[in-house]
């Protein structure tokens, strides 16, 4: 984990993960919401907030 919060923003702050090929996208909050981002490797819109350990 992240021992400081620098650290931790630059590692959660705004980071999603494809369902479909499970790659981090930085992006952020509401053009996630509303569906305007999708992964650039897939094509996929379905994202998740990256997991935090």
């Amino acid at each position: 984990m992240a021992k400081f919060q620098e650290a931790e923003a630059r590692l959660f702050h705004r980071v999603y993960v494809c369902r479909h090929c499970k790659r981090r996208i930085k992006a952020s909050h509401t053009a996630v919401l509303a569906g305007k981002v999708k992964c650039r490797y897939c094509g996929s819109k379905d994202l998740r907030p990256v997991k935090k350990k």
